[in-house]
């Protein structure tokens, strides 16, 4: 007998949906038909794939009441932060549904005898990418990391979170809705430690996003097996407030940072590090904000904030909170369950006093907790936002851009944001987005997200003189003379 797992609604912990446990035999014959269809669709031309994501833009933003409904009900988020994912997807159907021939296409490279090699660099599809999305962003990362990888010319087995299933489910009816043939999207559904190392083990490149822990095991079989991967890991990000910055500008930012998502999403801002001559006044804006912001379960635009996952999550969330408290910590706002509005919903929660005892000052939380520090100047600031394994994100507010944006380049992160918490960076589609040390490898978005899910071939044709000794010409006088050459070209070459 399949066995299956019952899932349940964040908002109000009823059963929402039956999701079946795959097979090792069910996911073998899935990779087999995605590779018999990814054959085929390899053959298209790059114009008729990128057509199909021209058509997702178009129906996801036609269809996006029914797709907030979903996502809202299945993860338990507020409506604003569900309509995230909907241009989030948009966004990234259009990108590459425009980009794709341009930076597919075959390019001439430099011939090592200019003239008389002729040199071109060709991308050729992997085969099946395997993208095992994590239950935050549920329409986002079935979507947006398959979509590069199909317009390059893979198939795609996608294995969502048990609590992401069925919004993945209604992504691959749109991709079906805008014309992908059968067979490229395939999906693979269970627990993930049961699935997800299936999905690994027959994939040519995977693509996962989730924790640390779980993406050293997913790098290290997929190092056993010589495929690739896109490691997307997590973050404890930082907020900066420098001296000469708009406090109640930098308040506003801050509760989005912190609290988007609920603070579910691997870009908000855990740290927050606050100039000591602002700290006083940034504090009583901050939290004043905080106070006023609206919980609730409305599938409207009503709230501010939904709910958390799920009730063992919450009970993970309110574990640092309680920690921080018993070490010394103080609470300004927050740092309760809210029984009375639902299962899983947890007040937004701001901390001072944190210190690197509490498992709240390390550790990513992944729930709408803020903790806050005043700092001396900016080099104590990005000290302390460089502490610490992680690298994803990072926000600086300051009057200043310029000055905003040198201090940046001293931040260990993969994105930084100057007055803007997060999604400045991600929504530059032209531009790479990633992790540093421990919050990942590899880079989605732009040039990087989609000639990841590729190989590179170089095809070169020598003509009139081979790269060797003419016949009846010693070794050693061919050796002499290229040199010189070769010094004469770099003497004449410019820096």
């Amino acid at each position: 007998m399949t066995a299956h797992t019952m899932t349940r609604a964040p908002f109000t912990g009823q059963p929402l949906g039956q999701v079946r446990h795959c097979t090792a035999a069910d996911v073998e014959r899935t990779f087999v038909e995605a590779r018999r269809a990814q054959r085929l669709w390899a053959r298209r031309p790059v114009r008729e794939r990128a057509a199909v994501l021209r058509r997702v833009h178009e129906l996801v933003l036609r269809l996006h009441e029914e797709a907030l409904d979903l996502i809202q009900m299945e993860s338990g988020k507020a409506r604003k932060d569900a309509f995230e994912e909907v241009v989030d997807v948009a966004l990234t159907a259009w990108y590459y549904g425009r980009r794709a021939r341009a930076l597919l296409r075959p390019r001439r490279r430099r011939g090592a005898l200019p003239g008389l090699t002729h040199t071109v660099e060709h991308r050729h599809p992997r085969g099946v990418v395997g993208v095992i999305a994590p239950w935050n962003y549920p329409l986002t990362f079935a979507l947006c990391d398959a979509l590069p990888a199909l317009v390059a010319g893979n198939a795609v087995v996608c294995k969502p979170d048990l609590q992401g299933t069925l919004t993945a489910v209604w992504a691959r009816d749109l991709l079906r809705r805008a014309g992908l043939p059968p067979g490229l999207f395939r999906l693979v559904t269970g627990p993930g430690d049961e699935a997800g190392p299936l999905v690994v083990d027959h994939s040519d490149y995977v693509c996962f996003t989730g924790s640390p822990a779980t993406g050293r095991s997913v790098a290290a079989s997929a190092g056993r097996r010589l495929v690739g991967c896109t490691l997307e890991l997590g973050g404890k990000n930082a907020l900066i407030v420098l001296r000469d910055a708009d406090v109640s500008k930098a308040a506003d930012g801050a509760v989005r940072a912190c609290f988007a998502n609920a603070g579910q999403l691997c870009m908000s801002a855990e740290r927050v590090l606050v100039h000591e001559d602002l700290y006083p006044a940034f504090l009583a804006a901050f939290t004043a904000r905080t106070r006023a912001l609206r919980l609730g379960a409305a599938l409207d635009y009503s709230t501010d904030m939904g709910a958390l996952v799920s009730p063992a999550h919450l009970r993970t969330v309110d574990a640092h909170v309680r920690d921080a408290l018993a070490k010394g910590a103080r609470l300004l706002t927050g740092g309760r369950p809210c029984p009375d509005l639902g299962p899983c919903f947890y007040e937004p929660t701001i901390l001072t006093g944190v210190t690197e005892d509490m498992t709240v000052d390390g550790q990513e939380v992944f729930g709408p907790v803020a903790s806050v520090h005043p700092v001396r100047d900016e080099d104590d600031a990005v000290r302390r936002a460089n502490t610490g394994p992680y690298g994803l994100n990072a926000s600086i507010w300051t009057r200043d851009t310029a000055r905003g944006r040198r201090l940046a380049r001293r931040v260990r992160a993969g994105t930084v944001n100057i007055n803007e918490p997060y999604a400045a960076a991600y929504s530059s589609l032209d531009a790479p987005m990633g992790g540093m040390g421990e919050s990942g490898l590899g880079r989605r978005h732009g040039r990087e997200g989609i000639l990841a899910y590729t190989e590179a071939q170089t095809v070169a044709t020598q003509r009139l003189l081979p790269l060797q000794a003419p016949p009846r010409v010693p070794q050693h006088l061919y050796a002499r003379t290229a040199c010189r050459l070769l010094l004469a070209a770099a003497r004449r070459a410019p820096f």
